[in-house]
């Protein structure tokens, strides 16, 4: 069965690099910290590709809040690439610090050391080849559209210090064509789609056993 075939390939003497994709709120970073928080800190690290949003100190707030931040070319993903083969290397990493508010990087960053479970997370993970060709195992969490929305809003509002009709103009301008165009597209690269992201215990179950065996070196 090709999905047990995935789950069983990597070497234990390597990092075992797990991407988990979908749409915007579709529960990607709830299984991505569930996964990790099943795992001793010292054996898995998480890393967000929100983290690698280009820095858009040079524009004007206004430009920058007119950037489509849902297209992949606002991300720097070969960075990311480039970091994660770094640390299958064995080398520690610094991840970008993003500031959704402002949309720039802060000075100071992450840093990240190797670990022997990396779970990089982010719902354009699978547009980039160069991203994915670092990934042992894709999973792909597949959630209601009108789910996700209410998700993206409370999180906007809450976390991101957005206004409502900010965040309904830009799901209606980006995040709803982008995800048709990029994300739902990308699922097809899954080697797993799990649906309903961290409400799915079975799913979680079957990849707690694979990803207990490499942190332990099983």
């Amino acid at each position: 069965m090709r999905h047990q075939a995935v789950l069983d390939a990597s070497p234990a003497a390597r990092p075992l690099v797990i991407g988990i994709a979908g749409g915007t709120g579709s529960g990607k970073s709830t299984v991505a910290h569930k996964l990790a928080s099943s795992i001793p800190p010292d054996r898995c690290v998480v890393i967000d590709h929100d983290s690698y949003y280009l820095d858009q100190g040079h524009l004007t707030p206004a430009a920058r809040a007119e950037i489509n931040y849902d297209h992949p070319s606002s991300l720097e993903s070969q960075l990311l690439a480039e970091h994660l083969r770094l640390l299958r290397a064995g080398e520690a990493v610094e991840v970008p610090i993003y500031d959704f508010v402002t949309h720039t990087r802060r000075a100071e960053t992450r840093r990240v050391p190797p670990a022997p479970v990396i779970l990089v997370e982010g719902i354009l993970v699978f547009v980039d080849a160069a991203l994915r060709e670092q990934m042992d195992i894709k999973i792909f969490v597949d959630t209601d559209a009108d789910i996700r929305l209410m998700r993206r809003i409370r999180r906007d509002l809450e976390q991101r210090g957005r206004s409502f009709a900010s965040v309904r103009d830009q799901y209606y301008a980006t995040v709803r064509p982008m995800h048709l165009e990029y994300v739902e597209p990308s699922k097809r690269c899954a080697d797993l789609i799990v649906p309903e992201g961290g409400d799915n215990r079975v799913a979680l179950d079957v990849l707690l056993g694979r990803l207990g065996r490499v942190a332990y070196g099983g």
